[in-house]
């Protein structure tokens, strides 16, 4: 961790937490802002204490084995619908007062207050910079052991649970970076001030928008529809719109069909992947699909697949028509990651924080939510029309290729480019160093 401010590279601390991907894929795109262009994990740092790195871990640990629990015949889905009880999202209406605490709330402080977070807020105090937390648990560090500038929580959901709010969240001056609408609601409901939360929209990463104009979003959006639309039947329709949007419409694709699926940084739902896999093996070995495997930084999960494609007797179209996208380092798999993503035509993910990934107007294939929060990106995500949901993966080829002919996906693809904001790490840049949104 860098102990002397170095201007040219970051304005601001900026801390995740390496449990899944959905924190640290939040934190990824606002790098530039990152001191000495790192971003650091609050649960793993050099020289974080033992201790800290114990409950650090044993949260870890807790988190993956109840994301793969899930997938256990019998016990698994009602142990772990037990379990998102804990963290469940209470239903919106009738609005009411939510600012009472949860119990799993006070034991998180209990632990806070008992110096949990303590080194790490003091190391950072050595350079009082702006902290932008994309965990709620460092903000609540950072403000219990008076750190002296200011302090951004990046929310990376659609709806959030009472766990997102301090434990007298009237009196809190953690500021909220909200992806949506309902998040700046939630958060009143449960207290916060409104002075203290911006509608800022999730962050994306630059790579796949281009500047403020978005240029590379709309070229990639505009090479994606003629695989997306193989009929033409969307694009026939809706020519103004593509036009009005995009500018002048392709004529040929310079590729196949492209899918990626993302398995979650716990390695959940692989069993789905290597299903769709299996129907699809026949269009792969024509060389009319790509299939890409976002394998995460696992190794037993990339070694899964392996296996798997032997046996489907694809392992000859490995690194050609079947891809396994892998790095143990988390900022260089969201850097591969972001760089295939321009040459994905859909995007097979659970409703994790890739839901927002919608706006670069990529249709997103919905598999089932693991959680009460991925229940609610889910729900957001089809509000949006920029996510189908997943049908029988054993029948991939017939709902698949369907879906295409009918235009779906290009619909898809444009309700969320058109509809989901996308200037979310513009505008956090902005609200950091200057204290305002991007016009």
């Amino acid at each position: 961790m860098p102990t002397k401010p170095d201007k040219s590279a970051g304005s601001a601390w900026i801390v995740s937490v390496s449990m899944g991907y959905g924190h640290q894929r939040t934190a990824y795109p606002l790098k530039d802002l990152a001191q000495g262009g790192k971003i650091i994990n609050a649960n793993d740092y050099p020289g974080i204490p033992e201790n800290d790195r114990k409950i650090w871990e044993a949260s870890r640990g807790f988190y993956e084995f109840v994301s793969n629990f899930e997938r256990l015949p019998l016990i698994g889905k009602p142990s772990f619908r037990i379990f998102d009880q804990f963290q469940k999202i209470l239903k919106f209406y009738p609005k009411r007062n939510l600012s009472q605490p949860t119990f799993g709330l006070k034991r998180l402080f209990s632990l806070i207050k008992n110096s949990w977070g303590r080194h790490l807020i003091n190391t950072l105090k050595d350079n009082p910079l702006p902290l932008v937390s994309t965990f709620f648990t460092p903000a609540y560090m950072a403000e219990q052991f008076g750190y002296p500038e200011k302090i951004y929580c990046v929310i990376c959901d659609a709806d959030i649970s009472r766990s997102w709010a301090s434990l007298t969240p009237s009196e809190s001056r953690i500021i909220y970076l909200a992806p949506t609408s309902r998040v700046v609601e939630r958060l009143i409901l449960y207290g916060i001030k409104k002075e203290n939360i911006y509608l800022t929209g999730y962050p994306l990463p630059k790579e796949n928008l281009g500047s403020k104009k978005l240029e590379i979003a709309r070229r990639d959006l505009t090479s994606r529809l003629l695989n997306l639309d193989p009929r033409g039947v969307y694009r026939k329709q809706y020519s103004a719109l593509i036009k009005k949007y995009l500018g002048r419409p392709g004529k040929t694709s310079s590729r196949p069909l492209t899918i990626m699926f993302s398995i979650g940084g716990a390695g959940a739902q692989k069993e789905i992947a290597a299903k769709a896999i299996k129907s699809l093996a026949k269009r792969i070995k024509e060389g009319f699909l790509r299939f890409i495997i976002a394998s995460g930084g696992k190794e037993e999960t990339k070694n899964y697949f392996f296996r798997e494609l032997q046996t489907l007797g694809l392992k000859q179209y490995i690194d050609k028509n079947v891809i396994i996208l892998w790095d143990p380092h988390a900022d260089r798999y969201f850097q591969k990651f972001n760089l295939v993503l321009r040459e994905t035509d859909i995007l097979w993910t659970k409703p994790s924080e890739l839901s927002f990934y919608a706006a670069l107007g990529i249709p997103i294939i919905i598999a089932p939510p693991l959680g009460s929060h991925e229940e609610m990106n889910r729900e957001w995500l089809l509000n949006l029309g920029g996510g189908i949901p997943q049908e029988d993966p054993r029948y991939t080829e017939e709902w698949l290729f369907d879906a295409l002919d009918s235009g779906r996906f290009a619909d898809a693809a444009m309700q969320g480019f058109i509809e989901a904001e996308k200037m979310g790490t513009f505008n956090i840049e902005q609200i950091v160093a200057r204290g305002k949104m991007c016009s």
